[in-house]
């Protein structure tokens, strides 16, 4: 596995600059995970009947930023980003579908998130809808990001093993 250098959070920082740290590890162990493969193996499916793979992740990391920060946090009215009739369409990347394309989509979404996160403080509560009515603050937000991304980095793990044997951080 390509070695993809990871900006280590601080042991000693304050409440924010360690939920931003450890959000931005985790997007960086992501895209180490992604490294030096082809588009067929990023494709690559977990086991039957799992439909998981490392461009999946990313796809649905891309959304995620989306809904979290532009929508529910600063209240954009935006349209999923891969398919509004396919509730895990970011999940079912087709033969056409390249690394490139969902690469730049994701990281297009975390910049636009880390700016509009700039703009609040952590108690702030988010503008937008949440498909379950309930409100959030900025902390929570971040806090579910890192969640998020530290589950499905425990997925990318698994799959990066078994399309070439790569293990590690």
């Amino acid at each position: 596995m390509t070695t993809t250098e990871r900006s280590e959070p601080s042991t000693t920082a304050g409440e924010r600059e360690m939920l931003d740290g450890w959000l931005d590890y985790h997007r960086e162990t992501l895209e180490a995970k992604c490294a030096g493969l082809s588009d067929e193996q990023l494709r690559k499916r977990s086991v039957e009947p799992s439909e998981l793979s490392l461009l999946g992740l990313v796809r649905h990391l891309a959304e995620c930023e989306r809904g979290w920060f532009r929508n529910v946090l600063a209240g954009e009215d935006l349209p999923t980003i891969y398919s509004e009739e396919d509730r895990d369409g970011d999940f079912h990347a087709t033969e056409q579908d390249t690394y490139a394309e969902a690469y730049a989509t994701w990281q297009a979404e975390i910049a636009r998130a880390r700016k509009l996160a700039a703009t609040c403080s952590l108690d702030d509560i988010g503008t937008g809808e949440h498909r379950s009515g309930d409100t959030f603050n900025l902390r929570w937000i971040l806090t579910h990001m890192i969640e998020e991304y530290a589950r499905h980095n425990g997925h990318a793990d698994l799959l990066r093993e078994r399309i070439d044997g790569a293990t590690g951080d």
